[in-house]
């Protein structure tokens, strides 16, 4: 017999932990391949994390409603010894995708000296770790010399809090032999968004929010934080689109059993004008610019109990408009019906948010982490215009939209955000009415 660990799964782009809400299985129990072991949540997607491997559950490591990191180790699996050979340690599924893992985890391995430690390997540090050592002024030699409670001697946060609060008295720090030390990536700072009791007299109502109101809450603090938001807005005639969806819509549900909404049109101009900027398409790391070839929209789904989600069309460069099509309304009736995959909400470079479905005719959308721009398109409106005619001008209703595109400072300045935004205005506005499907 063999141990396999089950891996806290990536859950999503700029997700680091996950919170455990139930445990399936127990310390004893039998487990199939792919069976359903706990449920977990994140402020993007509620999901179950299935087995990978077929055995009996040796041990639990985490309990319900613990906040775990991407990556961790969070039980352990009895197998037959031929079927261990199926597995590999960091990420039974795949090798390929265990490297991935691995590489997309804000961990910063160093190598320690310290007899304290249970292990001989580098030593990682969970992101909030990292954070409450940045918050505190604790550099990486003082942070490998705090005795770890935690798996393999991991320094927890209980750890470094009793470290801080206890006035930071230990040994002298002997600075360690010179050697490489590979820095990966940190998320920003947390910031702690400050709690102020109510104290006020009169007819009210106090609703405590749910977790997963709270996780977006955190999720949009920690983004305005991160980057500097600029919004630009953009007037744009869709007339033709309009009529050209009226005229095919019927025609398209009876040939390709969908329903085509204004959604796929949109994020079909915003693929290509994305291939124009690409810059559009990017993350930050650091002082390097990680421009995204491989095109992934978001696109921002309500659900039933008002909070918003982001499901990711893979791919929609590759994708034709029925393609997308597809791929839009499989995405949000899973959303709606709670049956969206941690997968589903992974790998977007680009979010479109559509928040004239609400009525509203603009929005400054705030960007989803780590991307650096997201756009919103108003409702279509009718509204007398002047327009160009072979006779001179002359006043038509048309159908109007305003659409508003929200980018990043650090990295794209005001005439290249613009831009972009002109060039879907144009794609838009350029709708060839008579086009086929």
């Amino acid at each position: 017999m063999s141990l396999v660990d089950l891996i806290m799964p990536k859950l999503g782009e700029s997700i680091m932990e996950a919170t455990i809400l139930k445990w399936h299985k127990q310390p004893g129990d039998k487990i199939a391949m792919d069976e359903t072991v706990l449920d977990i949540a994140t402020d993007k997607v509620d999901s179950e994390v299935p087995s990978t491997a077929e055995g009996i559950i040796e041990a639990i490591l985490y309990n319900e409603n613990d906040v775990v990191p991407i990556g961790t180790v969070i039980a352990k699996i009895k197998v037959a010894s031929g079927a261990s050979d199926n597995s590999t340690a960091p990420a039974p599924q795949k090798p390929a995708e265990a490297a991935k893992i691995i590489e997309e985890i804000p961990f910063q391995p160093v190598t320690t000296q310290q007899a304290s430690n249970a292990h001989n390997g580098p030593r990682f540090y969970s992101p909030l770790v990292l954070n409450i050592a940045q918050s505190e002024g604790i550099s990486m030699a003082e942070l490998e010399n705090i005795p770890g409670t935690g798996q393999d001697g991991r320094v927890s946060k209980k750890d470094i809090l009793a470290y801080v609060n206890g006035g930071r008295k230990m040994a002298p720090v002997i600075a360690p032999a010179i050697q490489p030390v590979v820095v990966a990536p940190t998320p920003a700072p947390r910031v702690e968004t400050p709690v102020v009791s109510y104290s006020g007299s009169g007819n009210v109502e106090i609703i405590e929010m749910d977790r997963m109101r709270k996780l977006i809450a955190k999720h949009m603090v920690d983004s305005k934080h991160t980057s500097p938001h600029v919004t630009s807005f953009c007037e744009c005639d869709v007339t033709n689109l309009v009529l050209w969806r009226e005229k095919v819509k019927k025609e398209f549900e009876k040939r390709e059993g969908e329903k085509i909404t204004f959604t796929p049109l949109f994020i079909e101009a915003i693929v290509k004008s994305l291939k124009k900027y690409p810059m559009l398409s990017s993350s930050v790391d650091g002082d390097r610019i990680i421009i995204k070839k491989d095109l992934g929209i978001g696109m921002a789904t309500a659900l039933p109990t008002g909070n918003l989600i982001v499901p990711v069309i893979k791919n929609a460069d590759q994708l034709n408009l029925v393609g997308i099509t597809k791929q839009v309304n499989g995405l949000a009736n899973a959303a709606r019906n709670g049956k969206l995959k941690p997968d589903d909400t992974t790998g977007g470079t680009f979010t479109l948010t559509n928040v004239g479905t609400f009525g509203s005719i603009m929005g400054t959308p705030i960007i989803n982490q780590p991307q650096v721009a997201i756009m919103a398109v108003g409702a279509i409106k009718k509204r007398p215009m002047v327009i160009e005619t072979p006779q001179g001008d002359a006043i038509a209703i048309r159908h109007m939209m305003y659409i508003s595109l929200s980018y990043d400072h650090r990295i794209i300045d005001g005439a290249m955000g613009s831009t972009f935004l002109n060039s879907v205005s144009k794609e838009l506005e350029g709708f060839d009415l008579n086009r086929s499907i």
